[in-house]
């Protein structure tokens, strides 16, 4: 299962204009883990994802999926085992209708018109949107594009599914259609949000990213009990803990 792995070693990135994102970030995640990446605005963590993918190569340090060292030579191979669904669904959605956004990764891997078809239809259908298929992208409901985007990042059938702020711009019905639907992908899955009471939902593990360095990394009840760290990188307790008396006991002392 060494292709569901993800591996980065000392990653580092500065923007042209020399501002430093990403000052040495290592981590490793292990097939099938649910790894949310947290942090306050800033900290590096939409950079960092696009490095997962490819749309980033590494200056300085290290990115490996599965067998694959992340270069460019290798990036397409990598965006074969990586699904990244970005926090604008627009930037994912640009063909005239539902289907053509969906079939667009398949027929570029030079799969058969009816493969192709095929794994449209599972696709909407794992989503929920396949009465949706003949529709232009651009006239669905903010809920009804995320689910596009992630089915046209279901159809290329990766083995590691990256996300960012999936839950961004959702209502509460379709925010908790989209935790059920990322609980019943059983492969690894990396998100970065600031949703932090979907991570409780979703993410048995939890990395903080701080000042383009990983500050802390382990289970996430753990992490998120630890109000000094919280405090530290500028993030608040879920609000589903934060009336817990086992995880804030202070919050209910009279």
């Amino acid at each position: 299962m060494s292709h569901h792995i993800v591996e980065v070693q000392d990653l580092k990135f500065t923007y042209p204009d020399h501002t430093p994102a990403l000052n040495g970030i290592t981590f490793r995640v292990e097939h099938g883990e649910s790894v949310a990446i947290v942090g306050a605005n800033g900290a590096g963590k939409s950079t960092l994802l696009l490095h997962l993918n490819g749309y980033l190569t590494p200056i300085e340090g290290k990115v490996r999926i599965g067998d694959y060292p992340l270069t460019k030579n290798t990036v397409q191979e990598v965006r074969r085992t990586v699904g990244m669904v970005f926090q604008d669904p627009d930037d994912q959605l640009f063909m005239s209708t539902v289907f053509d956004d969906v079939a667009f990764g398949p027929l570029n891997l030079g799969l058969p018109a009816e493969d192709v078809k095929e794994r449209v239809r599972n696709a909407l259908e794992t989503v929920g949107v396949f009465d949706l298929k003949d529709r232009p992208s651009y006239r669905l409901s903010a809920g009804q594009k995320r689910r596009v985007a992630i089915a046209s990042v279901l159809s290329m059938s990766p083995d590691i599914l990256v996300m960012d702020e999936p839950s961004a711009g959702l209502d509460p019905k379709a925010r908790n259609q989209l935790i059920d639907l990322l609980k019943s992908f059983k492969h690894s899955k990396i998100i970065a949000t600031h949703d932090l009471d979907m991570v409780l939902d979703l993410c048995e593990r939890t990395i903080i990213i701080h000042e383009g360095l990983v500050k802390a990394d382990g289970p996430t009840n753990e992490i998120f009990m630890d109000d000094i760290l919280l405090a530290d990188c500028h993030l608040e307790k879920p609000l589903g803990m934060k009336n817990c008396p086992v995880c804030s006991p202070h919050d209910n002392s009279t």
